[in-house]
């Protein structure tokens, strides 16, 4: 099996730095080839020390980290999340990063980078500014676009940062309305699926007993943002690209609210024929995941086994 190609679009964030522990516990099936930063869960600054810090734990400096957008689109400042501290990754102990921010803005750096490799993945797990300053600056990006995977959104559910709205959307919505407006295919792993997908204390002992400093790296955020916010957001879209099968999803015609107040970031989701009205789905919103098959690949990923 050829390992699938994906930059990764990311605002770490402890459950980011998850998802990248769990992408980069498989090089069998994910080829991780960039990193590019938004400020989101924290400001641009930790963000980009973030990414580089996991990358240096894992023994991968080689894949580039690029910085983009430190603002939303049509907002001077962005939301930041007090769930993973004010460091972004829970108080880690991780050490200040060595390795350079490759040049570039992301922006540019991902067409670029997508017309390099013909079709490109996109896994993004935050706000979407940089991948919709990408499109606007870059009409012709959606054809060097294969798929882009997003974690963010709530369909079917409440939000948790508005009523109506999950964070990442409640960030930037008019970055999420360009994003599902590009006609690019889009698979959304929104709070509807990523509440399904918890920490248990089995879990975190499971990995505690792996014992290898990405493993203790992983327990320490998975115990001290778990206790916090327990779902494993961000993970969940690295999981749904290694094993699309333990998800249940529904295809539907979406669009972001960009009003703003309450309702901004909202996902409208058009799934039965009559609220579809004669428009074509534009992506695919994943629903349910078997909650015990996702905790196996994630403790076994983190232990080097598929």
């Amino acid at each position: 099996m050829t390992a699938l190609r994906f930059l990764y679009d990311c605002d770490p964030g402890a459950d980011d730095a998850l998802a990248m522990l769990l992408a980069l516990g498989r090089p069998d099936a994910l080829d991780m080839i960039a990193v590019t930063c938004v400020a989101g869960n924290v400001g641009l600054e930790p963000v980009l020390n973030n990414a580089r810090r996991i990358l240096e734990l894992a023994g991968r400096q080689d894949i580039p980290v690029y910085s983009g957008a430190a603002r939303p689109i049509m907002a001077s400042r962005g939301r930041v999340s007090i769930m993973h501290g004010s460091d972004g990754l829970a108080g880690s102990t991780l050490p200040a990063p060595t390795m350079p921010l490759a040049p570039g803005h992301a922006a540019n750096e991902i067409s670029r980078i997508a017309r390099a490799e013909g079709k490109l993945h996109i896994c993004a797990t935050g706000p979407l500014t940089n991948l919709a300053l990408a499109l606007l600056l870059d009409p012709e990006l959606p054809e060097f676009l294969s798929a882009i995977t997003i974690m963010g959104g709530a369909a079917f559910c409440p939000g948790n940062t508005t009523p109506l709205a999950e964070f990442n959307f409640a960030v930037d919505p008019h970055a999420a309305a360009i994003v599902f407006d590009s006609g690019i295919p889009l698979t959304m792993l929104g709070l509807d699926v990523t509440r399904q997908a918890v920490v248990t204390a089995d879990m975190i002992h499971q990995v505690q007993q792996i014992g290898t400093a990405v493993a203790q790296e992983a327990a320490h955020l998975l115990i001290n943002y778990g206790s916090k916010d327990p779902c494993l957001h961000d993970p969940a879209a690295i999981a749904w690209m290694l094993k699309p099968e333990m998800f249940e999803t529904v295809r539907a015609h979406v669009s972001i609210c960009t009003d703003g107040g309450a309702t901004a970031g909202q996902v409208i989701a058009a799934v039965s024929e009559r609220h579809v009205a004669g428009r074509s789905p534009n992506s695919s919103i994943v629903t349910g995941v078997d909650a015990k098959a996702f905790a196996q690949l994630f403790v076994k990923a983190l232990g080097g086994k598929q």
